[in-house]
């Protein structure tokens, strides 16, 4: 059993799954975005930091949305969110198979 969990690609799913579940289900603010705020007059991008559980609904109230238009993550953000939950389990999977070509 211990085999099959040490391959390299149960060890990507396992790792990225792992970094997966806080940063979708916990307000972990970490992500470069922008929120978009539209008052009555004119409309407003202000630069801040997001979590990705705001994007699958978990992490703020309705009220807290009432003059949010809409919020999304910048390049940078998304690059980052991206090394998080790719790069990082995929250079472990990696590693795995490196110390299994030994």
């Amino acid at each position: 059993m211990l085999k099959r969990i040490l391959k390299p690609i149960p060890i990507f799913i396992i790792t990225s799954v792992v970094i997966a579940l806080p940063l979708f289900l916990m307000p972990i603010n970490l992500f470069k975005g922008e929120i978009i705020y539209k008052n009555a007059s004119n409309v407003v991008t202000i630069p801040t930091k997001l979590s990705l559980s705001y994007f699958i609904g978990i992490g703020y109230s309705e009220k807290e949305l009432e003059n949010i238009q809409d919020f999304y993550l910048v390049a940078e953000g998304c690059f980052f969110a991206a090394v998080l939950l790719i790069g990082f389990p995929g250079l472990l999977a990696y590693r795995v198979t490196l110390t299994k070509e030994k």
